[in-house]
Formats: C-alpha cells, sequence, structure tokens
C-alpha cells in the first residue's frame, strides 16, 4: 500500500507581535517538508537601511497619522503579504493571545483572512476563535479549521 505525504505552500498569518512564534513555525513546519513564507523580519527604515520588524511595529504603535514613512511601509507589507497569501496552498492564522483577548486575530489578519477566503484557500487556526475576538462571527463564516497547535493536522485536513 502506497503512503502519500503530500507538501504545500504555507503562508503565516498574524500579528508581528507574534514575530518570533512565526519563525519557530516557519522553521517546523519547513522540518515537515513545507515551504513556508511568513511577514518579514525587517522593514527598509526611513534611511534606506533595514531595520528589524519590531521596532518598526513598535515605531508604527506611537506614530502620528501623518507621518507618510510609515504608512507606506505599512501599505508595502500590506499588498506583499497579500502576494504571498495568494501564492499558498493554505495559510496558518497565528492567533496566540493578545491584549487579555484569547485567540486574537486582527484587523488586518481579518483582511488576508479574507482574501484566503475569497481565493478558496484552506485557512487554519492554531486556536479556537472565542468571544472576546470582535469579528468571531466573519471568521466562523470562512470555516477555518482548528488545529489545536498541532502542525501535523495541517498535512491530515482534507
Amino acid at each position: 500500500m502506497a503512503v502519500y505525504i503530500f507538501f504545500m505552500n504555507i503562508t503565516l498569518c498574524g500579528s508581528i507581535a507574534f514575530i518570533d512564534e512565526m519563525v519557530e513555525l516557519k522553521n517546523q513546519l519547513e522540518v515537515m517538508g513545507h515551504e513556508v513564507k511568513m511577514p518579514p523580519l525587517e522593514i527598509m527604515g526611513p534611511d534606506g537601511t533595514p531595520m528589524p520588524v519590531k521596532e518598526y511595529y513598535a515605531l508604527r504603535k506611537s506614530s502620528s497619522d501623518h507621518d507618510p514613512w510609515v504608512w507606506d511601509r505599512k501599505a508595502d507589507a500590506m499588498r506583499l503579504h497579500f502576494d504571498k497569501v495568494a501564492w499558498a496552498d493554505v495559510i496558518l492564522v497565528t492567533n496566540y493571545d493578545k491584549r487579555d483577548i484569547v485567540g486574537y486575530i486582527g484587523p488586518n489578519t481579518l483582511m488576508e483572512m479574507g482574501l484566503a477566503f475569497h481565493l478558496q484557500k484552506k485557512m487554519y487556526l492554531l486556536y479556537p476563535v472565542t468571544n472576546d475576538v470582535a469579528w468571531r462571527e466573519e471568521i466562523l463564516g470562512m470555516k477555518p479549521v482548528i488545529i489545536a497547535n498541532d502542525l501535523s493536522r495541517i498535512e491530515k485536513e482534507e
């Protein structure tokens, strides 16, 4: 009896606050044979040199609405990540806890999920969607598969 193992293109989606966890997930999924894309670890700074994405994230959170460099980088990052969603066979949403919200999914991740839904991509969530998440109904309507932090379930799901 033949055993078939399917390797997939997987894009990780989630808050930049979870970037360290995404790096670890990416490594684990690559060991399993998957090709994985995720948000960048660096963003071009205002002087044209790379800066750590966590530093950019903190800067963005404290930035004014009138700081075009910050919002230009945000727009670029969003478009580039949408391209990664389109490339993927599936997306894996890294919905860890954040700001006292269990299974946090922010507005940007919701947009990425909406794109994946529109493109008929399979979606996986690490953890269940709780009532703490503002757009719970929209997320449940996209019918993501909850894998309970078990990456092997990505391979087993139809």
